[in-house]
């Protein structure tokens, strides 16, 4: 039967796309950051065997991969398109975070970033230049990441690491505390916490109240940048990123 004129097309909210690695756990949290109207539309990229290090985030940067990826989440036409994996974005230094922005827009995306790219851009934001950082990887791993924020001019004071390989998710907020007051942070003007396994939600605003500096976690870092770009940062959050200006 035909109904006659097709209907008119709704305006649909601004989106955000989410490229994640295959084991993702930590989709609510995402969301926790995310205000009304805005949506995500997330896919993940093909499951990888092997063990959290320098060789996977090597493995988890493949280019076709992340474009194709890219592509599937371009339907829904998303404003902004993140790659959500710390590892991945900073294993290749500088250069490799660009070619991997420039592999998702010929995916489709309409503006690309990454999240080690989102950290350097909250870092700036909040006018930082030196840092302590933990991670929950190998030491091979966090020592890439030092690497990365010093090729952008960013100083590691002191790190601390877990030392996991998998599962990284389940790691629970006492313990993510933990990791985080053991890092040295003299000299540090913010705390990173890498990894979007990591879960972060619930600790970064008393971390911040009683180490008296910014914390920069993953997931943070990339759901504000990707706000910025849609020009919808939430006013009166609790974390300090948020009251930056970029």
């Amino acid at each position: 039967m035909n109904l006659g004129a097709a209907p008119a097309l709704e305006d649909v909210p601004p989106g955000i796309g989410i490229v994640a690695p295959f084991d993702l756990a930590l989709d609510r949290e995402l969301w926790r950051w995310t205000p009304d109207p805005v949506s995500l539309y997330l896919t993940r990229t093909p499951r990888l065997e092997g063990r959290v290090g320098v060789e996977f985030a090597e493995h988890l940067a493949d280019l076709a991969v992340i474009a194709a990826s890219c592509a599937e989440v371009a339907i829904a036409d998303p404003g902004v398109t993140a790659y959500l994996c710390t590892s991945a974005s900073f294993v290749g230094g500088l250069a490799g975070e660009a070619d991997l922005r420039a592999a998702m827009e010929r995916g489709g995306a309409r503006r690309a970033l990454t999240t080690s790219g989102a950290v350097l851009e909250a870092l700036s934001a909040l006018g930082v230049s030196a840092v302590a950082v933990a991670t929950p990887y190998d030491q091979p791993l966090t020592e890439r990441l030092v690497a990365f924020l010093a090729e952008a001019g960013v100083r590691t004071t002191g790190t601390a690491h877990l030392g996991l390989g998998a599962d990284i998710w389940r790691v629970g907020p006492d313990a993510v505390t933990q990791l985080a007051r053991s890092v040295p942070r003299a000299g540090a003007e913010a705390l990173v916490l890498s990894c979007t396994n990591l879960r972060t939600y619930e600790v970064i605003a008393p971390l911040e109240r009683a180490l008296g500096i910014p914390v920069v976690s993953a997931n943070l870092a990339t759901m504000w940048a990707a706000l910025h770009a849609l020009d919808r940062v939430p006013a009166g959050r609790p974390e300090l990123l948020f009251s930056a200006s970029a």
